[in-house]
């Protein structure tokens, strides 16, 4: 069972933590071990409503070279080599995620990890019900193909792709599996300036690949009013990932731009809202405006005093509030009737008041 595919298959918004590998510094500032901080930001991620946590598995050698450069703030995360900083966080292998899986499990929020290398992607395929695969191998078809045989639904990221690379992915994924698959609309800008968030991309992949799931992972900072995941969603986002901290003003990796369990909680709070303000798509009066309804609209009214046994003409009526009587785009089945009683002026027309000819 997961909770992502059982939502997502029924269109519910569906907000997963990006834990990543912020534990390591959540585990420093508390002075606990990563293990330790990696549960503590699970159970807080539940606390506060959220539908799924989601780690990052790799090890710094098999990921980057050494002399591989940053792409991120550096004002934020100083270090300037992937490989150093991917260093920094790459103690854990199956059993400590074995252990967060059971953790999460008996907590009741679904576990996931995005794996970086094939002996990731194999062990961690008894500990996950979804696969995620990374922005930056979308261009992996080899990686991407593996873990499309594991025969589960995936969430792909499609940052800083082009939309041939994408319909490649999806391509090759859709050789090996026909189970339900995402795509995550993404900046590789981090942060994401609001200006950069280009979420009107959603919309066009929601028309390109109509048979797909589209969702949105966020780089942006959170802001008060949720603006950015709220548009997102509106645009045809169900399913939003974002970073998750416990503490936004650490400094590094990924928890400059992260939400903290509060923005969450205003996160879901504002996505119940709008789908209160939203509705549905249907095209009737709602129960709640039948009053209205009968009371604003107009009833076809004698504007004359009518005798017994005339005939009904056009110049005899008019129409008013409300609409209690015979509908005015009735006229011409009134028109030429017979009153089968006088009728004084500003009566609201009813059956029983005509008679056929």
């Amino acid at each position: 069972m997961s909770t992502i595919t059982d939502r997502l298959a029924e269109g519910k918004f569906t907000l997963i933590a990006e834990i990543g590998v912020n534990y390591y510094d959540i585990a420093v500032k508390e002075g606990i071990t990563p293990l330790d901080a990696a549960k503590l930001m699970i159970k807080e991620a539940k606390a506060a409503g959220i539908h799924a946590v989601k780690f990052q598995t790799y090890k710094a050698g098999t990921l980057a070279a050494k002399a591989s450069p940053s792409y991120w703030d550096l004002s934020e995360e100083s270090t300037t080599s992937q490989y150093e900083l991917f260093k920094k966080f790459d103690s854990f292998g199956y059993e400590e995620y074995r252990e967060l899986k059971e953790y999460s499990d008996e907590i009741g929020i679904e576990f996931l990890s995005t794996a970086f290398d094939y002996d990731s992607a194999d062990y961690l395929d008894e500990l996950m019900e979804v696969y995620k695969i990374s922005s930056s191998d979308l261009s992996n078809i080899p990686f991407i193909e593996h873990q499309a045989k594991k025969n589960k639904p995936i969430l792909l990221s499609i940052g800083a792709s082009e939309l041939e690379e994408i319909e490649r992915a999806v391509d090759t994924i859709r050789a090996h599996n026909d189970k339900q698959l995402t795509l995550l609309h993404c900046v590789l800008e981090y942060p994401t300036p609001l200006e950069h968030a280009n979420l009107l991309k959603i919309k066009s992949l929601r028309e390109q690949f109509p048979e797909l799931v589209i969702g949105y992972s966020d780089h942006t900072k959170p802001t008060e009013g949720n603006d950015v995941i709220k548009t997102a969603y509106n645009l045809g986002a169900i399913c939003v990932e974002k970073h998750f901290t416990l503490d936004k003003t650490l400094k590094g990796n990924d928890h400059y731009h992260a939400m903290d369990p509060d923005d969450a909680r205003r996160i879901l709070r504002d996505i119940e809202i709008l789908d209160m303000i939203r509705g549905d798509e249907s095209l009737s009066c709602l129960e709640t405006e039948k009053t209205a309804r009968l009371n604003a609209r107009r009833s076809i009214v004698a504007n004359v005093d009518i005798k017994e046994g005339e005939g009904i003409t056009e110049e005899m009526l008019t129409y008013k509030r409300p609409g209690t009587g015979i509908s005015p785009d009735r006229i011409y089945e009134v028109i030429g009737k017979i009153a089968a009683e006088n009728i004084l002026e500003d009566t609201i027309m009813t059956e029983d008041m005509l008679r056929d000819k």
